[in-house]
């Protein structure tokens, strides 16, 4: 299955160096979940801020489907 993975800001350093802007194709084994996918990903959890999981707010614990689009957002500060 191939899910679509978006990093946002800062979190863009964890793009492999083939991807092209903000976003790759992952290869996931069925049932991986949100969270499984950022582990493989090797994306520390403390720098996930927010989830969305094809537009929708996620917990980490959904199971992911072939196609789906997985955004990330780190903590952003501001004035």
């Amino acid at each position: 299955m191939k899910v679509r993975l978006n990093l946002f800001a800062s979190l863009a350093r964890y793009m492999p160096n083939k991807a092209k802007g903000n976003s790759w194709t992952v290869e996931i084994s069925e049932g991986t979940r949100v969270r499984e996918l950022l582990e493989q990903c090797k994306i520390p959890k403390d720098t996930v801020k927010l989830v969305f999981l094809n537009g929708v707010h996620a917990n980490g614990d959904e199971i992911l489907n072939d196609g789906d689009r997985v955004g990330v957002f780190p903590p952003i500060g501001g004035g």
